[in-house]
Parts: C-alpha cells; sequence; structure tokens
C-alpha cells in the first residue's frame, strides 16, 4: 500500500515562493502534483517519473520546478516561485505504480495581490 504525504503549503504575497514537498512510499514510478481551486476541477501542475523526466502546465512553465531528492527518491518537490494569485489552490501530490494511483491529503497555497 502507497501512502502520500504533502507538506509546505501557506500563504504568500504576489511575487513570492513556496517550496512544496510530497513523501510517498512503497514503489512508484512516477509523481505528480496537481492542484484545485474552489469550485473547480483538479488540474495537472507537474510530474516527474523514476528517470528525472519532467512534464509542465503551460501555466507554470519557467516559474514552478519539480524534482526528486537526491538521496531519498521518494521525495519529491515543488518549488514555486512568482507566485501569483491564480496560483491559490489546493495543491495534491499523486504517485503512481502498475497498480494504482494514489493521493495525499492536500496542501493549501493562498497567494495575495
Amino acid at each position: 500500500q502507497v501512502q502520500v504525504a504533502e507538506s509546505g503549503g501557506g500563504s504568500v504575497q504576489a511575487g513570492g515562493s513556496l517550496r512544496l514537498s510530497c513523501v510517498a512510499t512503497g514503489t512508484i514510478f512516477m509523481v505528480g502534483w496537481y492542484r484545485q481551486a474552489p469550485g473547480g476541477q483538479r488540474d495537472l501542475v507537474a510530474t516527474i517519473t523514476t528517470e528525472g523526466i519532467t512534464n509542465y502546465a503551460d501555466s507554470v512553465k519557467g516559474r514552478f520546478t519539480i524534482s526528486r531528492d537526491a538521496a531519498a527518491k521518494n521525495t519529491v518537490y515543488l518549488q514555486m516561485r512568482n507566485l501569483q494569485p491564480a496560483d491559490t489552490a489546493v495543491y495534491y501530490c499523486n504517485a503512481k505504480n502498475v497498480l494504482n494511483t494514489y493521493w495525499g491529503q492536500g496542501t493549501q497555497v493562498t497567494v495575495s495581490s
């Protein structure tokens, strides 16, 4: 059974930065970050594979960076820079293996103008 836990959310002003962390237990091959704004759907933010291949939503390219911890491969970070009010959402970590997809409980990111 894979368990996923996020941390690092908070409140910042526009232009600020935050780093989210995701720790997944068990065997996984891809980790992704998704976000859901109030009244909206859960959208992809970024993903990274065990080989380090990354993918980003167009809205965050150049501002967000997803990476794996060099020592703990099941720890994934989302470095968010130049945050804007439109980035306000609950951010969820998602881990996948051949059997299933697993979600964390989410962490709130609030960006004020």
